[in-house]
């Protein structure tokens, strides 16, 4: 069995130079408030740390835990693995996803978080792939949309693995 290959997609400065573009973006539409930035587990850790040291206002980081694939494959079902540990009533509240893909376990987040009474739930999402949308959701904020490929690096695993990568990159089997 030979390893896989591995294709950088996207290099680390230009997910930088991004993510600085999207601090931007959420500072003027916020405008000093208070945020409450919920990371979706695992794989979102990389990119809510570099977006949030560009947010100029108080931020509380909270952290939910969901699963739905198993290896490469969705499994069309979200389970919450890990909830919140303080309540979002009355704060807005930006949600910060790895990757929007089919779109399920955002309108389960999102649907989810609502029903706490938050002022407001945006989306900032590293990754859109739109052509693999089952559900028509959007991310307020999204750094990149890509190709229907599958990805790893900078958060994003396969089976746990290559998270520590600071490149967005192709598993080529």
């Amino acid at each position: 069995m030979s390893s896989p290959r591995i294709e950088v997609l996207i290099p680390h400065d230009e997910i930088q130079k991004r993510i600085a573009e999207l601090g931007k973006q959420i500072n003027a539409d916020y405008g000093g408030r208070p945020l409450v930035l919920v990371g979706v587990l695992k794989g979102s850790f990389m990119f809510l740390a570099d977006l949030v040291r560009h947010i100029n206002a108080q931020v509380r980081i909270e952290f939910i835990g969901t699963k739905s694939y198993e290896g490469t494959t969705t499994s069309g079902q979200v389970q919450l693995t890990k909830d919140l540990d303080k309540p979002i009533q009355d704060e807005d509240v930006l949600l910060v996803e790895d990757i929007i893909d089919t779109g399920l376990t955002l309108n389960y987040l999102k649907h989810m978080l609502s029903q706490r009474e938050p002022r407001s739930v945006k989306v900032a999402a590293f990754l859109d792939k739109p052509s693999r949308r089952r559900i028509d959701v959007k991310g307020d904020y999204v750094g990149f949309t890509i190709e229907d490929k599958f990805v790893i690096g900078y958060g994003l695993d396969f089976e746990q693995r290559y998270r520590n990568l600071k490149d967005l990159c192709i598993l080529v089997p």
